[in-house]
């Protein structure tokens, strides 16, 4: 499982390294191919983060959750827009191609759903860190990874080189978690304070 974990964050580090930095008809077959496999990878990364407090019901692990779901969801916009729609569009309109107003408009709904979608990510991130200090486990080391390259992601998308680092840490981060998560006999805080 923290193999499995590490995938999104890793896949996304990787693709961000082949992402071209501007749209463009030459660039936007590579921009169409990279966000269609972000559909997958971008939600998973999701879902990863939610999985590290599967099963517990504390307030902490709620705001994991909501923010891994709200990343997923609406990150996850951002690329069927700018990324899936966009990219085909702009590859179908060939070299002389002129965006319109709508289009420009339809690019700026994308980015700022994706806006949402990447403070998502940053809440997630830091109530991991918040549930690892409150769990007093040295695993706050690995934690505080995740809103490091959260932040990344969302200042930089998943381009290289720094998004792309952002996303690879996020999920390499994920995996060491998951692999203390498992292999653990450390009871959780909330049994503990009581």
């Amino acid at each position: 499982m923290p193999v499995l974990l590490s995938v999104p964050g890793l896949g996304l580090g990787v693709a961000g390294l082949f992402h071209p930095h501007t749209l463009t008809p030459a660039t936007a077959e590579r921009w169409y191919v990279l966000h269609v496999a972000g559909l997958v990878f971008f939600p998973l990364l999701g879902l990863a983060l939610a999985a590290l407090v599967r099963g517990r019901h504390d307030p902490v692990a709620w705001v994991v959750r909501l923010g891994a779901a709200g990343f997923a969801l609406f990150y996850t916009s951002l690329d069927v827009i700018y990324g899936v729609a966009a990219g085909r569009v702009t590859r179908d309109m060939g070299e002389g191609y002129q965006r319109s107003a709508d289009f420009s408009a339809m690019l700026a709904t994308a980015v700022d759903l994706g806006e949402i979608g990447s403070w998502s990510l940053l809440v997630a991130g830091v109530a991991l860190v918040v549930d690892r200090v409150l769990s007093r486990s040295w695993t706050t080391a690995a934690a505080l990874v995740v809103p490091a390259g959260a932040w990344l992601v969302h200042v930089d998308h998943i381009f290289s080189p720094e998004g792309a680092v952002g996303a690879a840490v996020i999920g390499l981060a994920t995996g060491v978690l998951a692999a203390h998560a498992r292999n653990s006999p450390e009871t959780r805080w909330e049994s503990n304070a009581t």
